[in-house]
């Protein structure tokens, strides 16, 4: 009797939390109605249309920062945080290296926190090591397909390196989360990936510019950096995380 009781607590428990869970979560689904709604790439570059792009995004490091306090704002919060300025930066073209620079910053401190105790897991399994393989592969294989363009842009000597560069962060990114094992940040950082391949491929003209590819580059963005938030929060809500945080304090 018990351990039914105990089980249809935790059950309770779980619920609950969910619907809190989902709760703090109408601000981002909100205002990434307003964003679409907008279509803020169609309007004149402005401090408005930037705000309104990074909305969704700057509400979710706010989700992770009530529920794993100001330290992670050097992780998973942090990396949201320097997101909204790279989408900000992005409402003017101008500034693009400036949104990758943001987003590589993002990505280092991503890794950071899926290093960090709260993803500790066991040994990776075969596939795992099939999915690094296959990840690297396409990572690799489309930034030496994306040289030849690259070299033919304007500054070749500028775009080359910071191609490649920001390639190797977003690969180790997605990597650290395929190993953290958790379904959420796993699909996250492979969504991440394929938002940014196909921003890639269309800015340098290596493919023609889809009727929807806005469509597509934004809803994966999104949906990335959601999975990733909620992910992170997941973490810290285990019944393991409350473990380990309880013997760190002993």
């Amino acid at each position: 009797l018990g351990l039914i009781s105990y089980v249809y607590y935790d059950h309770r428990q779980r619920r609950s939390t969910s619907c809190i869970l989902f709760l703090y979560l109408l601000p981002f689904f909100a205002s990434t109605a307003v964003y679409f709604y907008l279509w803020i790439p169609e309007s004149t570059p402005s401090p408005l249309a930037a705000g309104v792009k990074s909305a969704p995004v700057l509400s979710l490091a706010l989700l992770v920062l009530s529920y794993n306090g100001g330290w992670s704002l050097l992780g998973v919060a942090g990396g949201l945080v320097l997101s909204a300025c790279g989408d900000a930066c992005l409402i003017w073209k101008e500034h693009f290296l400036h949104g990758m620079a943001c987003f590589a910053l993002a990505h280092i401190l991503y890794s950071l926190s899926f290093l960090s105790w709260r993803y500790s897991s066991s040994s990776s399994s075969s596939w795992l090591y099939v999915l690094y393989l296959l990840l690297w592969g396409v990572s690799g294989g489309t930034f030496f397909y994306l040289l030849p363009f690259l070299r033919s842009s304007q500054d070749p000597d500028i775009y080359v390196p910071a191609i490649g560069a920001y390639t190797l962060l977003i690969t180790v990114m997605a990597t650290l989360a395929l190993r953290t094992r958790r379904t959420l940040v796993m699909l996250g950082g492979l969504t991440f990936v394929i938002s940014d391949l196909t921003i890639a491929l269309q800015m340098f003209k290596v493919i023609e510019t889809l009727d929807y590819n806005r469509h597509i580059i934004m809803t994966t963005y999104y949906l990335a950096q959601l999975l990733i938030a909620v992910g992170d929060v997941k973490t810290t809500l285990t019944p393991e995380a409350d473990d380990l945080v309880k013997r760190k304090r002993l």
